[in-house]
């Protein structure tokens, strides 16, 4: 009887803590090679000749992938054996694309050491993380600090130590460091709203009050509307996407998935009326050939770019994503699709798919709802980015200036989705260790 109940209400410790890493450990194997494949045959298709620095690249590459996994076979080692290495994957190939649009690869350049450096200091996140949430539900204890903590560094690039840059107050610089706060504001946010839910969930499922939304709006109204006085439209949608996701999965209720639908095209509309740069990004995405020198350069560039790559690529090394402005950030899909083609953007697509099915299959698993609500929004959080940048690449939907998580340049963006996966790991090995998690069906 009490094997039977070790087998229905988790995986027995012992076995828990080897089974998931070992898979672990051969997927980390195989995105290592593929990396280094990856990081020699650009420097190939560029200058043809080996990479001088393949060596130290190797050194890094591994050093960090075999540090991050000892880090969770000790600190989570029955958690979910598939997000680190599509992360890493994703990481990786991104860092590749970033060295080959930064300069010669063998050489080197700025932006794939600075990347490097962002990448350790992200994985160093990620352990710390680990560290110092043994448990992630006692953060719930903490929902109004989050909350106002969220807002407040959402707030801080609107102060003296905030700097523009392309138009979007969103940075704060501080003596040699630059820093976006609003990416670390986002998981403060959703900390605050799952923590809340757990407690007006139930209430604003049986009878809506509007004394029992006051908290959570007026959250959700002060982060949109500094974000939207800094014009950083992007994280305001993302914020209210996830915001909304979390109120229908709290309450059940389709309502609001209607309600937010709405109020997002209010928002859109007013956005579109209020801001030059909303009315340029809307029409150059409905008719980018009517200003091709300006402000539909960018977007026929990738448009170009993609389709040169066709179904298996240009290669890598060989193709000329530099053409399109702002490729290592807003558009390093585009420059994946014309070194990789069709296959490498789908392999991309089908990482980010991996990493978003496995979120949510911890949110299913979930038994205590603040875990539920907090891994859907977390999820969420990674998901929608995703698809924000990734759609807008392909004119399925307006630009909005956001990065793909992992892949992009970035620092701030890197670290924060670091977090987030380390958050949805530690969960995970609470399910697994613990039997806090619902039998699979």
């Amino acid at each position: 009887m009490t094997a039977v109940g070790a087998r229905r209400g988790g995986v027995r410790p012992e076995i828990a803590a080897r089974r998931p890493r070992r898979v672990e450990l051969g997927l980390i194997v195989l995105i290592a090679i593929i990396v280094m494949a990856a990081y020699g045959l650009a420097s190939l298709g560029t200058s043809a000749s080996v990479p001088g620095n393949l060596g130290p690249f190797l050194a890094w590459m591994l050093g960090l992938f075999f540090f991050v996994h000892v880090a969770v076979r000790r600190l989570a080692p029955a958690a979910d054996p598939v997000l680190l290495p599509m992360a890493l994957l994703l990481n990786g190939i991104g860092y590749v694309m970033i060295a080959r649009l930064g300069g010669d690869v063998a050489g080197g350049s700025d932006l794939a050491g600075l990347q490097s450096v962002w990448t350790a200091v992200g994985i160093g996140g990620f352990v710390s993380t680990l560290l110092l949430v043994p448990r992630v539900r006692s953060l719930a204890q903490y929902q109004y600090l989050l909350g106002l903590g969220g807002i407040g560094l959402l707030a801080l690039p609107l102060l003296p130590v905030g700097v523009e840059i392309n138009g979007a107050r969103i940075w704060v610089s501080i003596g040699p460091v630059n820093f976006q706060p609003g990416e670390f504001a986002k998981i403060a946010l959703a900390l605050f709203f799952a923590a809340y839910l757990v407690d007006a969930g139930e209430l604003i499922k049986n009878r809506l009050e509007l004394r029992d939304l006051v908290p959570i709006a007026a959250a959700w109204g002060a982060s949109v509307g500094v974000m939207v006085l800094e014009r950083d439209l992007g994280s305001s949608m993302l914020v209210f996407a996830m915001f909304v996701v979390l109120m229908w999965v709290a309450t059940a209720r389709t309502m609001f998935l209607g309600l937010g639908a709405a109020l997002f095209a209010a928002g859109g509309f007013v956005a579109f009326r209020l801001f030059a740069h909303v009315e340029r990004r809307i029409d150059s995405w409905l008719d980018p050939w009517a200003d091709p020198r300006d402000s539909g350069f960018q977007i026929i560039q990738a448009t170009f770019s993609m389709a040169e790559g066709g179904l298996a690529g240009t290669g890598l090394g060989r193709g000329d994503p530099d053409r399109v402005p702002f490729a290592e950030t807003d558009f390093i899909f585009a420059a994946i699709g014309e070194e990789l083609g069709l296959a490498g953007t789908t392999a991309i697509l089908m990482a980010f798919l991996i990493l978003i099915g496995s979120g949510l299959r911890i949110a299913l698993r979930a038994t205590r709802p603040f875990e539920k609500l907090l891994a859907v929004g977390l999820t969420t959080l990674l998901g929608i980015q995703a698809f924000i940048i990734m759609a807008g690449v392909v004119r399925l939907i307006p630009l909005t200036g956001i990065t793909l998580p992992f892949v992009s340049y970035g620092g701030s963006a890197l670290v924060s989705n670091y977090v987030v996966l380390a958050l949805l790991m530690r969960m995970s090995h609470e399910q697994r260790t613990t039997g806090d998690a619902e039998a699979p069906r």
